[in-house]
């Protein structure tokens, strides 16, 4: 299998309106749009893509739709993650016999699992299935950190072979590939230009949901072309974008841009609102600043 690389946006889920049903109407129009402006991979059902707000049968259609309307284009990856193992198994094997390329997988983010729990965990999911794993490690939003050192560890079952490193820490992207070499491949979360520097071969980005283009065009200059100078340019000129859809905002105010955009992916589930006050006049400075639009 081809090993997974670039910028890989973490999508949106489109909701109606009034956010009771997932509008799979306009989730293969943004599928199509994300493979058009370059993006070199999906990922359905992460953080950004409200997963722990979709009912089971919700995310196995939402993984199908995605799936087959990337159709073998680009690599698409399922967030499996949940509370009880035996659920992200299930998610896992679903996401594998519709043809996903791989799963993202955050650990248990309510008991706080020990590093053996970890272990056992990703182990039993591991030998579930056959796809690749990417571990995500989000410390803030799971209550638990896996430092380089476990990661080490994880490295060691034969399909774990990426991690989205989603801490403000760039320096373990350096300790990752010191501690694990090519047994783990390294993606950026937050800090993805940072995470390049630091030897990181992709980025899982929110930023790319409204400017794919340019996002997967810093991978390509950073990393493929080496071109450093050009690339801090572009880092530079994307910059507001990943500030936008930081913090809080990051489903709220992509969602809020894409509308204005002109896809109407719906606002955000109960409780999440969509942006509203000074975020949603930010959204709309840089909405007509960067002359964003989906034709």
């Amino acid at each position: 299998m081809k090993k997974f690389r670039g910028t890989f946006t973490v999508m949106v889920t489109p909701f109606t309106d009034d956010s009771l049903e997932i509008n799979y109407e306009v989730l293969g129009k943004f599928v199509d749009w994300q493979i058009k402006e370059g993006i070199h991979g999906l990922i359905a059902l992460g953080s950004t893509g409200e997963f722990l707000s979709l009912n089971e049968e919700e995310r196995y259609n939402v993984s199908k739709a995605v799936v087959e309307r990337a159709s073998g284009r680009v690599p698409v990856l399922i967030g499996t993650g949940a509370e009880n193992t035996w659920d992200v198994i299930k998610y896992s094997r679903d996401a594998e016999s519709l043809g996903a390329d791989g799963v993202m997988i955050i650990p248990p983010f309510y008991s706080t699992p020990t590093e053996t729990e970890l272990f056992n965990h990703f182990k039993k999911v591991a030998d579930s299935i056959s796809i690749p794993i990417m571990v995500y490690n989000n410390p803030a939003t799971a209550n638990v950190d896996i430092t380089p050192k476990i990661v080490k560890v994880l490295s060691e079952i034969e399909n774990i072979s990426y991690i989205k490193e989603s801490t403000m820490d760039v320096t373990r992207v350096r300790d990752i590939i010191r501690l694990c070499e090519d047994k783990m491949i390294v993606f950026g979360g937050i800090m993805g230009y940072e995470s390049f520097m630091n030897g990181a071969e992709g980025w899982v980005s929110v930023g790319s949901n409204i400017m794919p283009l340019e996002f997967a065009k810093l991978f390509n200059v950073n990393v493929i072309e080496k071109d450093i100078d050009e690339s801090r340019k572009i880092y530079r000129y994307i910059l507001p974008i990943i500030e936008l859809v930081g913090q809080h905002r990051y489903t709220p105010a992509t969602k809020a841009a894409l509308k204005l955009m002109g896809l109407n992916v719906g606002s955000p589930r109960p409780p999440r609102l969509p942006s509203s006050g000074s975020d949603l006049i930010w959204v709309k400075e840089v909405v007509k600043k960067f002359n964003l639009k989906i034709n």
